[in-house]
C-alpha cells in the first residue's frame, strides 16, 4: 500500500462529498423562498440513497467483471470479497475501499445535479423513488461503459478523466429527459423567478470549486504530476470561464451579475473536468473561455425552445460536458486530433441518447404510479411547507406591533413604564 496516495484519495473523497452539499447552497440560493429547503434536501437525499445502494450493488456494477462492454457483474454485491488489505489493480496501491469512497460521492452528486431542473414542482417522496432507480439503470451502467476495463468507451480510448461523459453530460440530458415529463412551473415566462439569495449561490459556487479539485486531481488516484497538471488546468480553466461568461454578459445585458460569475464558475468546472488531465494550461484556458461564452448563451434556449430548466442544468451541465468531452478530442497533447475527436463525439453521443430515453421511460413510469409533479396548491403555497412542514426563514414575528424591535428609542432611562418609552416606529 503506498500511503501517501492513499492519503490523497481519501481526503480527495471528503472534498468530493462536500460538493453536493455546495451543490445544494448553489441550487437553494437560485429558487424562491418558499422552495429553498426542498432543494437543499432533494440533494441531501442523494447522499442517504446513492451510498447505501453503491455498497449494494452500485460498485460491483460500475466496476466488477465485464459482461459484455455494458454492465459489470454482481461479484462485489455487499463489497463481498474485498477487506481492508485489498488493493487496487495496476501501479496504484491503494485500498479498494477508498476507491470504493472516492467512486461513491461520484455516485451520489450525478443524480443531485437533475434535481435544479425539476426546482418548485416535484413531490419529494417521487424524486427520492426516481433517482434510487435512475443510478441503478442509467449511472452505473454508464460509468462502467467510460472508466471500468472492459467498458466499452473505455476500451474505445474516449478520454474522460474525471466524469464530463458519465456525470455532466449524463445529469444533463438526463434533466432534460425529466423536464419533458414533468413540465413547465406554473408562471414560466409570464412571472418573475429571480434566485432568492445571491450570496448563498456564491457560496455554493465557492464550495463546489473548492472541492472540485478533489473531483477532478483525485481521479489520479496518486499525488502525482498527472494530478497537478488537472489541479492547474481546473483552477485556470476556471476562472477564464468566469470572465468568459461575465463577458457574454456585459455585451449582451450590459451589466456583470453575480449570478453569472457563480454560474460561469460551474460552467468552465464543467468543461474542464473531462479533458484537464489530457491537456496544457493553454488548452484549459481555451476550454475556458468557449465554455463561459457558449454556457452563457446556451442558457437562453429554454425560453426559445419552451423548456422550464428551472436553473440551467442543460445549459451548463449538458452543453458545458459536451465542450470539454469534445474539445479534448483536438486540444490534447498527445494522441490529439480527428480520430480522437471522432471517438469523443461517439462517446458523448452514445451516452446522450441512452441517457435521454431511458431517463424519459423511467420519468413517465413515476408520473404514472404514484406522481412526479407536486399538486397545483402545494406548488402555488410553496413545497417546502407541502413536503417537509417547514420554511426556510422564519418571518412570523417580523412587523408585529408587539416586538420591540419596531420601536427605536429615543429616550434611554431604564426607569420609563412598561409600553410607555416614546420612541419612533420604524420599518421592520
Amino acid at each position: 500500500m503506498n500511503g501517501a496516495d492513499t492519503a490523497f484519495v481519501l481526503i480527495s473523497a471528503a472534498l468530493v462529498m462536500l460538493m453536493t452539499p455546495g451543490l445544494a447552497f448553489f441550487y437553494g440560493g437560485m429558487v424562491r423562498v418558499k422552495s429553498a429547503l426542498n432543494m437543499l434536501m432533494m440533494s441531501f437525499i442523494a447522499l442517504g440513497i446513492v451510498s447505501v445502494l453503491y455498497i449494494l450493488f452500485g460498485y460491483s456494477l460500475s466496476f466488477g467483471a465485464d459482461s459484455g462492454g455494458i454492465i459489470g457483474s454482481l461479484e462485489f454485491v455487499g463489497l463481498r470479497g474485498i477487506d481492508a488489505d485489498t488493493l487496487t489493480g495496476g501501479d496504484e496501491g491503494i485500498p479498494v475501499f477508498a476507491f470504493v469512497l472516492f467512486q461513491m460521492m461520484f455516485a451520489v452528486i450525478t443524480p443531485a445535479l437533475m434535481s435544479g431542473a425539476l426546482a418548485d414542482r416535484v413531490k419529494f417522496s417521487a424524486w427520492a423513488v426516481f433517482i434510487t432507480i435512475w443510478v441503478s439503470v442509467v449511472y452505473f451502467p454508464v460509468a462502467h461503459w467510460v472508466w471500468a476495463e472492459g467498458g466499452w468507451l473505455f476500451d474505445m480510448g474516449v478520454i474522460d478523466f474525471a466524469g464530463g461523459t458519465a456525470v455532466h453530460i449524463n445529469a444533463g440530458v438526463g434533466a432534460l429527459a425529466a423536464v419533458l415529463v414533468v413540465g413547465k412551473r406554473i408562471g414560466f415566462k409570464k412571472e418573475p423567478m429571480r434566485p432568492h439569495s445571491l450570496p448563498l449561490v456564491l457560496l455554493g459556487a465557492a464550495l463546489l470549486w473548492f472541492g472540485w479539485f478533489g473531483f477532478n486531481a483525485g481521479s489520479a488516484l496518486a499525488a502525482d504530476g498527472t494530478a497537478a497538471n488537472m489541479a492547474l488546468n481546473t483552477q485556470v480553466a476556471t476562472a477564464t470561464a468566469v470572465l468568459g461568461w461575465l463577458l457574454y454578459e456585459r455585451v449582451k445585458h450590459g451589466a456583470f451579475t453575480t449570478l453569472g460569475a457563480a454560474s460561469g464558475a460551474i460552467a468552465g468546472l464543467v468543461a474542464i473536468t473531462p479533458a484537464g488531465a489530457a491537456v496544457n494550461a493553454l488548452g484549459a484556458i481555451a476550454i475556458g473561455l468557449v465554455a463561459g461564452l457558449v454556457c452563457s448563451w446556451a442558457v437562453s434556449w429554454k425560453f426559445k425552445l419552451n423548456y422550464d430548466d428551472s436553473l440551467d442544468v442543460v445549459g451548463v451541465h449538458l452543453v458545458g460536458g459536451l465542450i470539454g468531452t469534445l474539445m479534448v478530442g483536438f486540444l490534447a497533447t498527445e494522441g490529439g486530433g480527428l480520430a480522437q475527436f471522432g471517438k469523443q463525439a461517439l462517446g458523448a453521443f452514445s451516452v446522450m441518447a441512452f441517457t435521454f430515453v431511458v431517463t424519459w421511460l423511467l420519468a413517465k413510469l413515476v408520473d404514472v404510479t404514484m406522481g412526479l409533479r407536486a399538486d397545483e396548491d402545494d406548488e402555488v403555497a410553496g413545497v417546502d411547507q407541502a413536503f417537509h412542514a417547514e420554511t426556510a426563514y422564519d418571518f412570523s414575528q417580523v412587523g408585529t406591533s408587539s416586538a420591540r424591535g419596531a420601536v427605536a428609542p429615543t429616550d434611554t432611562t431604564t426607569d420609563a413604564p412598561e409600553g410607555k418609552t416614546e420612541g419612533k416606529k420604524v420599518d421592520a
